[in-house]
């Protein structure tokens, strides 16, 4: 068992499996009809990239732990997925800055694992790409239209990006499982995806005529499994049923 793939697969695994679960609370209450569908998509997408990365997890892990058994039978100290995608849905507005800000990161790091030096990561993040290219398009166009909005979605935009701002850096600080990854060339150096992604959010934001923070965001900890409250609530909803009724089926 290779322990830093591990740590890296679980990792990639569970920002999509725990967005995923945030962004399905949103079905039968988005703002219209098209927008609820659309983002039940994106959930739907990160669902199938999570199963895909968990599946190889356990495989690498070699006990006999599926997607499922990681999904349902972890507890929170063991999660690996960043702060950011982890924080509360809140209003329409928080939850788009949340995507647009974690698409971004998501779409660059995807390009480079498409070329990771271990083919099944590699043949993943081609297939996953292509999904968040999307993803990225739809949360980029939201950011500008509500940022060009009213006052009111002005402003609420504004502030959403001020208070996902401090997690906005959790995923370009390298520690011994990026900078092992790195070196074996089967994931790209977490800090050489900053400047790209600093680009691409700044033009996006400035086209929305928001004001990007001039802070480098300083929360951190989901990567080695220390969450905030929030991820123990989100938990008790996505594990219940299995906790529950271990082997339950539909």
């Amino acid at each position: 068992m290779n322990t830093t793939k591990l740590e890296y697969l679980l990792r990639m695994g569970d920002n999509c499996l725990v967005l995923s679960q945030q962004l399905a609370a949103w079905c039968g209450h988005g703002p219209a009809l098209e927008e609820d569908l659309a983002l039940t998509n994106v959930a739907l997408d990160l669902l199938g990239q999570a199963r895909m990365w968990l599946t190889l997890a356990g495989e690498e892990e070699g006990k006999g732990r599926d997607e499922d058994a990681l999904a349902y039978f972890r507890d929170g100290s063991e999660f690996r997925n960043l702060l950011i995608v982890e924080q509360p849905n809140g209003h329409y507005g928080n939850t788009v800055a949340r995507q647009f800000l974690f698409d971004a990161w998501h779409m660059h790091v995807l390009a480079g694992l498409s070329t990771s030096s271990d083919a099944r990561i590699a043949e993943i993040a081609q297939k996953s790409v292509k999904e968040v290219r999307y993803h990225f398009e739809r949360s980029a166009g939201l950011m500008i239209a509500l940022g060009r909005g009213t006052p009111e979605s002005h402003a609420r935009m504004q502030a959403a990006v001020e208070l996902l701002w401090p997690y906005a850096n959790e995923w370009f600080e390298s520690d011994a499982v990026d900078e092992a990854c790195a070196s074996s060339g089967v994931a790209p150096a977490a800090p050489s995806l900053a400047a790209p992604w600093r680009a691409r959010v700044e033009a996006v934001l400035d086209r929305a005529t928001l004001k990007m923070p001039g802070y480098i965001g300083h929360q951190r900890g989901g990567k080695r499994g220390v969450h905030t409250e929030h991820l123990g609530h989100l938990l008790t909803d996505l594990q219940f049923v299995q906790r529950t009724y271990p082997g339950a089926q539909w």
